[in-house]
């Protein structure tokens, strides 16, 4: 299993909330990091979490991909975090 859905399943997080996630992503990252505060992982998992992400970015296309999302989504996303 992607290490960023593990640990999202970790903490209870449900299958409809991870989706709901990744899909916040594609429209709005920013609105994204934010979702990921409101799940209550704990500070020290959700740095560890963002830090896995910072130096295994495909990670993210992994999961997306599992959660049938695909690349032009998160090209688009990619994009739109770059312009903010």
């Amino acid at each position: 299993m992607n290490p960023i859905i593990a640990t999202l399943k970790e903490h209870n997080v449900s299958d409809e909330k991870v989706h709901e996630l990744f899909q916040a992503f594609t429209q709005n990252p920013m609105m994204a990091m934010a979702l990921v505060q409101q799940l209550g992982i704990p500070p020290e998992k959700l740095q560890a979490l963002m830090a896995l992400v910072m130096t295994q970015p495909q990670l993210i296309k992994e999961a997306a991909a599992s959660l049938g999302i695909t690349d032009g989504e998160l090209e688009k996303a990619k994009d739109q975090y770059k312009n903010q």
